[in-house]
């Protein structure tokens, strides 16, 4: 393909997808969102739509920061990948032997491994936790080392909604020869090399006043039972909500399962070093035989998850989210955040997307999802198939 052609096509996509988010925006689905796409790593799709503040009318523009809750998972789970890459980290062994303190009540034998596919046990946060409390590493680290696990380690899947951040985490921590904090790991190790600018756990100073205002969709909804393990994983005190997550400690906090304020841009580029067998612009972060691995579904990945009110969640071995019909094929890793946003990489076709939003709306019903159709939108603009044409 020529350079004229290609340009004429990416052309194309772009306004074929800014149309599909400026219909979002006018039906009232979303408010304001980004998109941002990598094929054969190079940027095809860069557009957004809406407002970023609604009180204000601060429109979104391609520099507005996002909160994007879960999908903060994909990069903690990365840079404990890349310890496994340099030798210092062995999924199969215990935690313990890198955090001794985590071996409490019956943990010896929990593994990295049982980590990154949510197999520990302890998807609870500590009792009595507050927005204070999350925004302190060490404390947090040092009571989930404490917790009893709910269920016998590696014999159950239950979803750590929020633990497994610290979980990972400190596992990087307690390996990394230079003893960094995570965030300072993150920035170093991941942002820097790739050229991430607005990949934030924790945002600094003058970052604020981009990140875009959140509304609950829904907040109506009747609250989880306070008896539940998704009450647990996520207590009323900490909740992924307005309340919370815009509070400026929370925001500049390292919270690594839960806490990333991104935009699409710099998330996309992450995605697409994945989607590139670990490599990007000359820059390798993971060995391709490592990230080829990570296609790979767990053991127990129909097992109903009770955290999640017995869905099964499809995680794969590398603790990435895996297939699905918004990535459009079974071995697309990927991961959600609460309330819609969505990151992944496709490695057989090569292509990386980020969906930043801040109207946060959590479906019931795949017709009732704004994100599929962008999800779709992009896809088709790209020429690509959906998960239904896969053979």
């Amino acid at each position: 393909m020529g350079a004229q052609e290609l340009g004429s096509r990416r052309a194309d996509a772009q306004a074929a997808v800014q149309d599909a988010l400026d219909a979002a925006v006018a039906s009232g689905r979303e408010i304001g969102l980004q998109v941002c796409a990598y094929l054969d790593g190079r940027c095809v799709i860069d557009a957004w739509a809406g407002l970023a503040d609604p009180d204000s009318g601060r429109k979104v523009d391609g520099d507005t920061l996002f909160n994007v809750f879960s999908v903060s998972k994909a990069v903690t789970a990365t840079a404990l990948h890349i310890q496994a890459d340099r030798g210092l980290v062995d999924y199969d062994a215990p935690i313990a032997a890198y955090w001794p303190e985590f071996g409490a009540h019956g943990k010896g034998g929990a593994t990295v491994r049982h980590a990154l596919t949510h197999r520990i046990g302890v998807p609870q946060m500590p009792a009595g936790v507050t927005p204070e409390i999350m925004c302190d590493w060490n404390a947090m680290a040092g009571a989930i080392a404490d917790l009893p696990p709910l269920f016998p380690v590696g014999k159950k899947t239950a979803y750590q909604s929020m633990t497994f951040g610290w979980i990972v985490g400190e596992i990087v921590r307690r390996t990394d020869p230079k003893r960094r904090s995570f965030p300072q790991f993150v920035q170093d190790e991941i942002a820097a090399p790739l050229g991430l600018s607005d990949l934030w756990l924790g945002v600094p100073d003058e970052a604020e006043p981009r990140i875009a205002k959140l509304t609950d969709a829904n907040a109506g909804d009747p609250p989880p039972p306070e008896t539940s393990l998704f009450a647990a994983s996520m207590p009323h005190a900490v909740a992924l909500v307005p309340r919370v997550f815009e509070r400026p400690d929370v925001r500049r906090a390292c919270i690594p399962g839960v806490g990333g304020i991104f935009n699409a841009r710099s998330e996309a580029r992450f995605f697409a070093m994945l989607a590139q067998g670990g490599e990007l612009d000359g820059v390798r972060l993971l060995s391709s035989d490592r990230v080829a691995g990570f296609c790979a579904p767990r053991a127990a990945s129909d097992e109903p998850d009770p955290v999640m009110f017995g869905i099964p969640l499809p995680i794969s071995v590398g603790g990435y989210w895996l297939g699905g019909p918004k990535v459009g094929n079974p071995r697309a890793i990927w991961h959600p955040g609460a309330g819609g946003s969505i990151g992944w990489a496709d490695p057989d076709a090569r292509l990386a997307v980020a969906i930043c939003h801040n109207r946060m709306f959590n479906t019931r019903d795949p017709a009732d999802d704004p994100i599929l159709p962008i999800c779709n939108a992009i896809r088709a603009a790209l020429g690509l198939a959906g998960e239904g044409d896969r053979r």
